[in-house]
């Protein structure tokens, strides 16, 4: 009598087989998955920068600040600095253009992958979006060059 133990190699191959299967119908869905993650973080952290405009508008005598005087009031966390690695914050990169009655706060994809709109906000604090492929920037910005963008609902 033989003792066969352990799987045969064609056992093996279709595990293998079956596997990738899964995988390649998996991956797709999961970094779709990301995308609105990052997507949704983006949006919730205009809010948030809009929310340091404000105070920050308050207790610095009637004028906006840019993205290193709210980091420097301690209204937003170090991360919101694009110096750090990687840079930005959930896959986007934010930056803050202020004048004196005035801002603009945008929320731009670090890469490809990170999501598939572009954010911007004004002192309106209505957040707006526009789809990345449609900004036509050679510098990966989206805003403030085509500030047509549909609001966040």
């Amino acid at each position: 009598m033989k003792n066969n133990r352990g799987f045969s190699l064609l056992e093996l191959l279709i595990v293998v087989a079956i596997i990738l299967i899964i995988a390649t119908i998996a991956i797709p869905s999961l970094l779709r998955s990301r995308q609105a993650a990052n997507e949704s973080a983006a949006v919730s952290n205009l809010r948030t920068i809009n929310t340091a405009e404000v105070t920050y508008l308050s207790s610095a005598g009637g004028k906006f600040g840019g993205l290193t005087d709210l980091v420097s009031a301690g209204l937003l966390d170090t991360r919101f600095n694009t110096a750090g690695t990687p840079p930005g914050v959930s896959g986007y990169t934010f930056s803050v253009t202020a004048n004196l009655q005035d801002y603009t706060a945008t929320a731009n994809p670090a890469s490809a992958n990170s999501g598939r709109y572009a954010y911007f906000a004004w002192p309106d604090a209505v957040i707006k979006y526009q789809t990345v492929s449609g900004c036509g920037s050679t510098t990966g910005q989206c805003f403030p060059t085509n500030m047509s963008g549909m609001p966040v609902q």
